[in-house]
């Protein structure tokens, strides 16, 4: 399992690195409308509709059609419905459950749910235009997050954080990977010079600022994968599919990164 693990990632890195670097606005919208069709795909099977690839299709041409017709336009109000999703709609469905599969709130849920990864991988794109170093300094919060959780959490873990819904997670594991995010974001803003999302919030909000939003996003990263593995519970599967061998699939890769990109773009709209 280890070998394929590392297999995968290493083929990832050697499509997406070269993308993400040459700075190649079409590669890199192409990379992303792939992986946004998988992640839609596997999304509409976990909440069990009937013919998930052709609705993941009809969700891929109108992503295309944003990000390679329209030149993305003002994305502000997407970006703002997504947080607002997030916070009236899945947060408290963490506490509450998950509708019954095969209902109609289980067919809106899927549609709002959809909605939340379009403003996710938009939010990917906009980001990217930035520059890919500070696409990076974004997506590198919910990565620092999800490591430092996972050792703070092996090392320390001993009150659960959701039981119910990921048995694994604990309230130390959170705070280990809250507190490994400030510490690395604050060195990025003292000695980085590059122009990075950190560096922004800091010169925009000061440090006060600056813990604040940083601990707003590591939150939100939780939630987000919180919520993915309540989304395969209910579906009975470990793994939102098997397309990246050795991983699971696309959604179990970016799950953290869905809610928090677009509040992190929302954000830098403001910076």
């Amino acid at each position: 399992m280890l070998k394929t693990r590392v297999i995968t990632a290493l083929v990832l890195l050697a499509i997406l690195l070269p993308v993400l670097f040459l700075n190649n606005f079409f590669a890199f919208a192409v990379v992303t409308l792939a992986f946004f069709a998988a992640g839609v795909w596997e999304g509409l099977r976990l909440f069990r509709l009937s013919r998930p690839e052709l609705w993941a299709g009809f969700w891929s041409v109108g992503y295309a059609i944003v990000v390679f017709v329209s030149g993305l336009p003002s994305v502000r109000g997407l970006f703002a419905v997504c947080v607002a999703l997030w916070a009236i709609r899945f947060v408290p469905a963490l506490k509450l459950g998950l509708p019954p599969l095969d209902t109609a709130a289980n067919r809106l849920l899927s549609i709002t749910y959809t909605l939340a990864l379009l403003g996710c991988f938009i939010a990917i794109v906009s980001l990217f235009q930035h520059s890919p170093l500070y696409l990076l300094s974004v997506m590198a919060i919910v990565w620092l997050a999800d490591i430092g959780a996972y050792f703070a959490g092996k090392g320390f873990g001993r009150h659960k954080l959701a039981p119910s819904i990921s048995p694994g997670k604990s309230w130390e594991g959170a705070v280990g990977g809250w507190l490994v995010v400030l510490v690395a974001a604050a060195a990025v803003v003292m000695y980085l010079d590059g122009d990075t999302f950190p560096g922004r919030l800091y010169g925009r909000f000061g440090w006060p600022g600056f813990i604040v939003v940083m601990s707003l996003l590591v939150a939100t990263s939780v939630v987000g994968d919180l919520f993915e593995s309540q989304l395969k519970r209910r579906a009975s599967v470990k793994d939102s599919s098997s397309l990246l061998p050795g991983h699971g699939g696309v959604l179990d890769r970016i799950d953290a990164l869905i809610p928090v990109l677009p509040l992190a773009a929302l954000i830098d709209l403001w910076l």
